[in-house]
């Protein structure tokens, strides 16, 4: 199964995945060359993960630097093939980036509804740039999406959230990808939540990937929210839901039910990690393995350390994380969260000095 190690011109997920995938007109199809990304072997955490094999899904180098881009080559693609002329989306951040490039590659209008002070500047300056009109709501993602849904259901206008069927079918391609580059599924796939699209898509995926011969097992699903904004751990929607990882800060999941039957039907589970916990692994990726991720995406790591110190996981198991946006997303998080630059003067004995020469 080495189909995607050995490819040269990598064409986008609908058109390497199209057995797998509805059907698209071709001249419908919207693609970044969104897919591909590296599955990055972590071989300096083994003093955490002893003789388990840790590997790191890296979603941020998709166009836009997160894992939505999957997503919305299929929700566009199918949206121009039936002749839209305008999408729209609720967003904490990296939808509205993704849906706002690939509108602009489209030729179609982008209108996206973010919570006002809870996006993240890398994220906002994508769909600001792209174009799109950005409408911040004095209100949080639950509110913002209600509204969309609103004007969908009486206006023109096509809904490109992840409720969207063809979104969780362009995000299960990551699945796909994970089963080709190891060879075989992993013991456990960790995966952080928040709108619950993603692990319900890897679910399908692997699922898919399955029933058609291509692996001979299936992983045990593993869902981390942020502990302030962890409403199917707790099981009822959180009306103000708050952490520092504003790409899962959400009250209410629109793909709750597809979590709950993933970590069921899989044998896994959908817990908490703290937000100090998220930070420990955000910075542990980036100071120790070279990997930048936005805040969220470190949920999944943080999840698989929890895993870990509960005895969930054992030396011989294969565990992937994925990591579902760029670090650069959340620069002011990154700096925040990072040893302040040293201010010195240009003189040469004093830098040695600094250096610890």
């Amino acid at each position: 199964m080495a189909r995607l190690t050995n490819k040269g011109n990598w064409e986008g997920v609908i058109r390497e995945f199209r057995a797998f995938l509805p059907e698209i007109r071709e001249d419908a199809i919207t693609t970044l060359k969104e897919g591909n990304t590296p599955l990055i072997e972590a071989v300096n955490l083994r003093d955490i993960f002893g003789g388990i094999r840790l590997l790191l899904k890296y979603e941020g180098l998709n166009p836009t630097g997160s894992f939505k881009d999957r997503g919305m080559t299929m929700a566009v693609s199918k949206a121009r093939e039936e002749g839209s002329k305008a999408i729209i989306c609720a967003s904490t951040g990296n939808t509205s980036a993704a849906a706002s490039a690939y509108a602009a590659k489209a030729g179609m209008k982008a209108f996206v509804l973010v919570p006002e002070g809870q996006i993240a500047l890398g994220k906002l300056s994508q769909a600001m740039m792209h174009g799109a009109l950005v409408l911040q709501v004095k209100g949080n993602f639950d509110e913002a999406l209600r509204i969309v849904k609103e004007i969908t259901s009486n206006y023109p206008i096509t809904l490109v959230n992840s409720i969207n069927p063809f979104r969780i079918e362009g995000q299960k391609t990551a699945a796909f990808e994970v089963c080709e580059h190891l060879g075989h599924a992993p013991t456990f796939h960790f995966l952080p939540v928040g709108n619950a699209g993603n692990i319900t898509a890897y679910w399908k995926g692997y699922r898919e990937y399955e029933e058609k011969g291509m692996i001979a097992s299936l992983p045990k699903m593993m869902g981390f929210q942020a502990e302030g904004s962890a409403p199917i751990v707790i099981g009822h929607p959180i009306e103000n839901p708050q952490t520092l990882a504003t790409a899962i800060k959400i009250g209410n999941p629109a793909s709750w039910q597809g979590a709950l039957d993933a970590v069921k039907e899989s044998g896994g589970a959908i817990e908490a990690v703290t937000d100090d916990e998220i930070i420990e692994a955000y910075k542990l990726l980036a100071a120790r393995e070279g990997v930048f991720c936005e805040p969220a995406s470190a949920t999944s790591l943080a999840g698989a350390i929890k895993a870990k110190k509960e005895g969930v996981l054992n030396d011989g198991d294969t565990i992937v994380c994925t990591l579902t946006g760029h670090g650069l997303k959340d620069p002011d998080r990154a700096i925040a969260s990072s040893q302040k630059p040293v201010k010195i003067a240009a003189d040469t004995k004093k830098i040695l000095k600094a250096m610890g020469f």
